[in-house]
């Protein structure tokens, strides 16, 4: 199975000016748990994940005052749609992260998480017999 079957669609992107509580806002109300910050300023994109807000509300940050910009991750790794699940996984087992970006050429077309490979995967492992 490849990304593109397993990917959600559903991409959130915001500027790097939102604040954290207007991010944690747009992802809670698309059901997402993570977004594409992008800079047309700085040139490039990020994510800032769900992990990122609640590590920035338990260092007792505000999350009001907070830009999303200030914790944006930047050095992502970028997935493509005609990886395979395994390729992701790996991607995200060595670099420690939960969710990938979906690159079509340059532009964003999805996001994959360990939830939607899980969700892909569980069904085919059903199916072996044990």
């Amino acid at each position: 199975m490849l990304v593109r079957d397993a990917m959600s669609t559903v991409v959130l992107t915001i500027g790097p000016t939102h604040t954290l509580r207007q991010a944690a806002a747009l992802m809670s109300a698309r059901g997402v748990g993570a977004a594409v910050v992008h800079d047309p300023d700085a040139g490039g994109i990020g994510i800032l994940t769900e992990r990122d807000v609640l590590n920035s509300v338990g260092l007792g940050e505000d999350p009001d005052a907070e830009p999303a910009d200030a914790h944006t991750t930047t050095d992502v790794v970028f997935a493509a749609p005609a990886w395979t699940l395994e390729e992701a996984a790996s991607a995200m087992t060595h670099g420690g992260f939960r969710h990938l970006i979906v690159l079509d050429g340059a532009e964003p077309v999805g996001i994959v998480s360990v939830r939607d490979i899980i969700r892909c995967w569980a069904p085919a492992r059903q199916q072996v017999p044990a």
